[in-house]
């Protein structure tokens, strides 16, 4: 699309969430507008469709596979909900609500939220009595510890390392295939679980949230080949999984949720069928007809959709739309030319036109540009904006910096985008050709986007992803981000600038070991536009995540703690009849 009709396009949108948000309760980890609020919104922080029935089918319609479900390698926001709402339990979790609850901390498998002992160097935990797997089996301390394990295993590439980044004696490590363990887990029973780390981490019982945190048996464990058929601890379990097409959850029989007071299970199972086109999904998502009434989307309404859902009440009505908390950035390759030149990624920053990339993602209502790295949230709810770059970029400034680098002529480049991010990319195209900067666009697929450039050999220079803070902290983000010291050649997660900074990396080293959280918050702040002078990437904007769906689903309400994600832990059917079986 040009310009033009992405303005119509965003006008109309911003409009018809406007007329239609009225009655909807702000989100004050929502990233819209001052105190959390944004008037361009639908549906902020409420639940649609009231308490659910038990039983019934619940269908997931996507466009897409997963990237990971092996819990030693999901670690993106919407495979994580899945499977750890759904599948696999995790030490501790986020309680099951929507709005600013979700984002509080309960225990899970954990009896607490951990014990801190040497300073926080120290954290103990406890496992509840009568978790359960899906053949009966007792989970023990010793699969927490294992999973943990085998998520250092080279050929288990792609999950969350805060393992790696604070436990001691993690240098090195490979993973437990040869026989080798981490002294620094120890499980002295088979409820008790005592991680030592490095250095301080006051944080540690937020990041036993991430699924690495997750249990798997010793006997269990396939490999690579565990991504296909995880062994469930959680509500449900594998029935079965065709890669692309189809993944059947039926109940897990010994799933007791006596000992489970975030996950509902409402449907007797869940199918999701995959391999359908985007604009597919969404169209059958407006219809909500026959079984599709009892369906919710996996991926987000696409922008050009808005212009069907907006103006019909009755559709609007079932619509979502939670703050990714997330921020989208190009990142560029620091060590490579000609990025390794300071002045050429300014003169990206300088040339971005980020108003057209919102626009061509829906306009302001599903989007709000970025200013900076972090999203509001770690910013008391505003981004600063440090540089002051106008939102529509500087072209002249832009063409000033690549004469001052010797390339007053522009360069060609690449880019790497997934598939569902095509039209910003092109967006972004647009903008940087004006300043003699052209670019070549990519695309991958979704499912294999992060193994993509996550090869640091073979990746191009340029790729358009995103971040997410695991939880309010500044530590969640700016270190995987920007941390130089934890690039792989393969399987690489966060850096994708490949950005090695020694003053930045001392920094976050000074900012980890301040005990006070709120001059710590400060700190991370400030380093967050120290970071952005030095250009390795260009914030572009934080998506907001609309969801339609079906008439007959109820429970259904964002999970800010997920990006927004449907909470799988709480959605189910009005009417469990009049699903499919």
């Amino acid at each position: 699309m040009n310009k033009r009709t992405n303005t119509v396009l965003a006008i109309a949108v911003a409009a018809a969430l406007t007329l239609g948000a009225t009655g909807c309760s702000g989100n004050k980890r929502s990233t819209g507008g001052k105190n959390g609020k944004n008037p361009a919104t639908a549906n902020v922080g409420a639940v649609i469709g009231g308490t659910p029935k038990k039983g019934g089918t619940l269908t997931v319609l996507s466009h897409q596979d997963f990237t990971h479900l092996d819990p030693a390698r999901n670690w993106t926001m919407s495979d994580m909900e899945f499977g750890t709402r759904l599948l696999y339990r995790t030490l501790v979790t986020y309680k099951a609500a929507p709005g600013a609850e979700g984002g509080d901390l309960v225990p899970d498998l954990a009896t607490d939220l951990g014990t801190p002992s040497d300073g926080a160097r120290t954290w103990t935990f406890h496992l509840k009595k009568g978790v359960k797997y899906e053949d009966g089996t007792p989970v023990r301390a010793q699969d927490v510890k294992y999973n943990v394990e085998r998520s250092f295993s080279p050929d288990l590439y792609g999950g969350a390392d805060y393992a790696a980044r604070y436990l001691k004696g993690a240098e090195g490590y490979k993973g437990p295939a040869n026989g080798e363990h981490l002294d620094s887990i120890k499980t002295p029973d088979d409820h008790t679980i005592v991680f030592e780390l490095r250095k301080p981490f006051a944080e540690f019982a937020n990041a036993t949230v991430m699924p690495t945190f997750a249990p798997v048996p010793k006997s269990k464990d396939t490999g690579p080949k565990y991504d296909s058929r995880p062994f469930s601890s959680g509500p449900y379990k594998i029935d079965t999984y065709q890669r692309n097409k189809k993944l059947i959850l039926v109940r897990n029989p010994h799933w007791d949720p006596r000992t489970d007071a975030v996950r509902k299970a409402y449907p007797d199972k869940l199918v999701m069928t995959m391999g359908l086109r985007p604009n597919q999904v969404d169209d059958r998502m407006i219809a909500s007809q026959g079984a599709d009434s009892s369906a919710v989307p996996w991926y987000a309404l696409r922008p050009e959709s808005g212009v069907k859902v907006l103006p019909k009440a009755d559709v609007r009505k079932r619509l979502l739309a939670e703050s990714t908390n997330c921020t989208d950035m190009v990142q560029m390759h620091t060590g490579r030319a000609p990025f390794n030149d300071v002045k050429v990624r300014q003169a990206v920053q300088y040339a971005l036109d980020k108003e057209v990339v919102v626009n061509s993602s829906g306009g302001p209502a599903f989007n709000e540009a970025s200013s900076a790295y972090m999203p509001a949230t770690l910013f008391d709810g505003k981004q600063p904006d440090t540089l002051k770059i106008p939102a529509t970029g500087d072209v002249d400034k832009a063409k000033e910096l690549l004469k001052q680098a010797g390339k007053p002529g522009g360069f060609t480049t690449k880019m790497t985008v997934s598939n569902g991010d095509k039209g910003r990319a092109e967006a972004i195209q647009q903008a940087l050709g004006k300043a003699g900067i052209k670019v070549t666009i990519e695309t991958v697929d979704p499912a294999a986007f992060y193994t993509t450039i996550g090869d640091t050999t073979n990746r191009t220079d340029m790729v358009y992803t995103g971040w997410c803070p695991d939880y309010p902290s500044g530590s969640t983000f700016l270190p995987f981000v920007f941390d130089g010291r934890h690039i792989k050649e393969k399987g690489n997660t966060g850096n994708h600038s490949l950005f090695r900074d020694k003053a930045t990396n001392k920094r976050m080293d000074e900012i980890a070991n301040m005990t006070d959280p709120v001059k710590a918050g400060r700190a991370w702040q400030q380093l967050d536009g120290t970071i952005l002078a030095k250009a390795p990437a260009v914030p572009v904007l934080v998506r907001r995540w609309p969801l339609v769906v079906g008439t007959n689903i109820a429970g259904a309400y964002g999970q800010t703690s997920f990006g927004g994600q449907l909470d799988y832990a709480s959605v189910g059917l009005k009417d469990p009849s009049k699903s499919e079986g």
